[in-house]
């Protein structure tokens, strides 16, 4: 009796719990695209508030139609990067090249479209950001998305020159993964520009 209550019961065999840190480009990434989605947020409200509210026109029933071609392009710019990362994570540095330079050339391909959009509305419809509230508005909104772009394409080029010149290898996936973070988040906010300015605005 004794010695059945003086026995410890066997203990199970100890886990040890790991905590890693994340990388800190993520977070660094992460905390970067929190605080551009909180200005995004501020931009489109004050574009929904402002909708039907201009003295004068043009409105954006008049001048505005939907870039469906230019979004598509901008769009399928994500897959092409999340393509480019997956090549050289597996060390496949040629075929990074190729879907990094897909990438540069589709986001290109947007950016020409929201200039020529802006020739046209300026020249042509006579809307500029003083005209009314709709062109403050939409010129800010529409502005404040294409100069992430502009900065994505900067960053996305910068990267191919090193990959021409065989700078950028294997090791260097994750720095890639964190700028793709960035480019997905371009992405991903236009979706809600689009249907701001050219579904609901309209």
């Amino acid at each position: 009796m004794s010695a059945t209550l003086n026995a410890t019961p066997l203990s199970l065999p100890a886990r040890e719990l790991q905590w890693k840190l994340p990388a800190r480009g993520q977070v660094a990434m992460y905390s970067l695209i929190c605080a551009e989605a909180a200005i995004f947020a501020i931009f489109v409200v004050a574009y929904l508030f402002y909708i039907g509210k201009s003295l004068s026109g043009p409105t954006p029933s008049e001048v505005l139609s939907p870039p469906i071609f230019f979004t598509v392009c901008l769009l399928s710019s994500s897959l092409t990067i999340h393509f480019a990362a997956k090549r050289l994570r597996s060390g496949q540095v040629r075929g990074f090249g190729a879907w990094w330079l897909s990438t540069i050339i589709l986001g290109a391909i947007f950016l020409y479209g929201t200039a020529s959009e802006w020739h046209r509305l300026i020249y042509q419809d006579s809307l500029t950001i003083t005209t009314n509230l709709f062109g403050t508005t939409y010129y800010s909104l529409v502005g404040l998305h294409g100069f992430h772009v502009v900065v994505g394409l900067l960053a996305l080029t910068t990267v191919m020159v090193f990959t021409v010149f065989g700078t950028v290898k294997q090791e260097h996936a994750a720095r890639i993964e964190v700028l793709s973070l960035y480019w997905h988040f371009v992405d991903a906010v236009w979706i809600v520009v689009f249907t701001v300015v050219y579904v609901i605005g309209r």
